[in-house]
Parts: C-alpha cells; sequence; structure tokens
C-alpha cells in the first residue's frame, strides 16, 4: 500500500478541534485514527508533556499514520476497535482523559481502495473488513443469511425500501452460483431497485446496511459514547461525527441518557429510572459542513458533529 493512495480530507476539521477546547498538556484520543487527519491538527496543540493515542481497527490506516505523524513523540498508536476504549486505557493505565474524537463510518481511502470491497463501483472481491483479521465479511453475509435476515439488514441498515425485493433476487442468484464480487451484487440491486433521476445510486444503501453489518457499527454504538463519556476527566469533551441518521440518533440518545434525562413514564411521583447527570450536551443542534466544505469534499455532505462536555 502506498501512502500517497490513502487520501483522507477531515471532516469538520476546524469544528472538532474547537470543540475539543485542547490543554496543552492533557491526554486526548483519536478513536478512528484513519490518516491522521484530524489527528495531524490534534498533537499540533499538544506540548511534549501530552499524549494523543491513536486507535484504528484498520492497521493499514495505522501503517500510514505511523508515518504522517513520526515526527512527534508524544503519540501512542493502537491496532484495535474504538469500541474498546475503557479496556485499551485500563490496559495502558490511563485513568482519565480530557478529549476523545470519533469520526465514525468508512474512510475515504477505503473506498477508494478497490481491493477492499467497500465501494459499489468498480470490480472486487466482496469483503468490506475494516479490520482484516475478522472473519465475518460481505461475501458470507451475502452467501450465507437467510433471506429475512438478509432483507432486514438492508432495512434496518440501509434504509431501503426495497430491501425485500433485494434480499429475495440475492437469494434466487447464490443458488444458481455463489456471489463472489462487489460487480455482481451491484448488478442483482440494479435489477431490484427502480431508479429515479436524483436519487443516486442504487446500490448506496445496500452497500452500507452490509458493511455496517460486517464491521458491527451500530450495536456497540450506544454503550461507547457512554463509555467515552465515563472516561472523560471533569471538562472533558467528547466529539462525534456521525455520517447517517442511525449513527446520529445512538449518539443523540446516548448523550441524552449522559446528560441525565428521565425516561420514566409521565406521573410517577419521583424518577424510578435512576437518571444520572453527568454533563451537558454542549450543541443542542448538531454542527453542520459550511457550503464551503461540502463543495470541496462531497463526502462531508452528511456529517454531523455533536459535542458532549463531562461535569
Amino acid at each position: 500500500m502506498q501512502m500517497e493512495n490513502f487520501n483522507h480530507v477531515p471532516v469538520l476539521l476546524e469544528e472538532c478541534i474547537e470543540g475539543l477546547q485542547i490543554k496543552p498538556d492533557g491526554i486526548y484520543i483519536d478513536g478512528t485514527l484513519g490518516g491522521a487527519g484530524h489527528s495531524q491538527k490534534i498533537v499540533k496543540q499538544i506540548s511534549e508533556k501530552g499524549l494523543l493515542l491513536g486507535i484504528d481497527r484498520d492497521e493499514e490506516a495505522i501503517c500510514v499514520a505511523k508515518e504522517r505523524l513520526k515526527e512527534f513523540s508524544n503519540v501512542q498508536f493502537v491496532h484495535d476497535n474504538h469500541d474498546n476504549m475503557k479496556a485499551i486505557l485500563a490496559k495502558l493505565e490511563i485513568p482519565a482523559v480530557d478529549g476523545i474524537l470519533l469520526d465514525l463510518g468508512v474512510s475515504s481511502y477505503q473506498l477508494d481502495e478497490k481491493n477492499r470491497g467497500f465501494s459499489y463501483l468498480g470490480e472486487s472481491q466482496l469483503d468490506m473488513r475494516m479490520d482484516k483479521m475478522a472473519e465475518l465479511t460481505a461475501k458470507e453475509v451475502v452467501n450465507t443469511y437467510p433471506e429475512e435476515k438478509l432483507a432486514n439488514l438492508i432495512y434496518e441498515y440501509g434504509e431501503e425500501r426495497f430491501s425485500r425485493r433485494i434480499a429475495r433476487n440475492i437469494c434466487e442468484q447464490r443458488r444458481k452460483k455463489e456471489i463472489e464480487t462487489t460487480a455482481e451484487l451491484v448488478k442483482i440491486i440494479e435489477k431490484s431497485v427502480p431508479r429515479k433521476k436524483g436519487e443516486g445510486h442504487p446500490a448506496k444503501r445496500t452497500f452500507q446496511a452490509i458493511r455496517i453489518e460486517v464491521n458491527n457499527e451500530i450495536k456497540p454504538l450506544y454503550q461507547t459514547i457512554l463509555d467515552s463519556i465515563e472516561m472523560l476527566k471533569p471538562q472533558g469533551r467528547l466529539c462525534v461525527i456521525t455520517f447517517h441518521s442511525l449513527e446520529d440518533r445512538a449518539v443523540k440518545n446516548a448523550f441524552l441518557e449522559a446528560e441525565g434525562k428521565c425516561t420514566c413514564p409521565p406521573g410517577l411521583p419521583y424518577c424510578m429510572c435512576g437518571a444520572k447527570k453527568l454533563g451537558k450536551i454542549v450543541t443542542k443542534k448538531p454542527i453542520l459542513p459550511s457550503e464551503e466544505e461540502m463543495e470541496q469534499n462531497t463526502r462531508s455532505k452528511s456529517a454531523k458533529l455533536r459535542i458532549f462536555e463531562k461535569f
């Protein structure tokens, strides 16, 4: 893998840096290190006494980030999943941190790298693993999941209204021959989804759904957000960038719980749900990219930044 191929334009960069309120001697986590776009900016604002912890489940991303940040001695790299942040900090004997950044979803590099199978453009093996050591692949999901399970995950994770038709056609095709490439899958989806002008590529939602399933991106997210808040020092901040409504909903709901929103049925004389106020939501409405950023980086169009501050 060549480093020049690892193109990554950090989304909402200035807004994240401002949101983190970086202290020179603080400890910061970039839980989705990627090509180190955000980390390059963070590490320039911390002193030698400070520490940046870069976590990514993609080994290729770690290699690129190490090269891009090689001039800095106050960076530590961890090949792991940000969902395991609590265990990572316990192992490193770091009790709490000053700030955490999570830039969720798939990176530009992973989409562009043809052999990873994330993109519905071109042809590659059905893979979609962010961590190449992981067992579950897109090929396994497409070829072994029962029709109903396949339809449900395409509907839930892709918000695709033609999910049942897509699942039925996938199962019909795989009975004849195993589906091996992204191009084969795209062909089935195109046959299943009526194409309307201005709606974008018909395979986009299904590919998103399968990728989320392969990498287990949604199920642990709510707890990951709560864990991240718990690991912050007082006045520490968590910045989370999401790219679709499922991610954003999980983050928003976790923030509400951490802010102590009571979930008891109305009419109870006192709170029974044990709501605890851990801090405050800084962004009552999410921060969106500027028109200029959306023009320069089309992948930023669906991005939303939410910020939480611990008491």
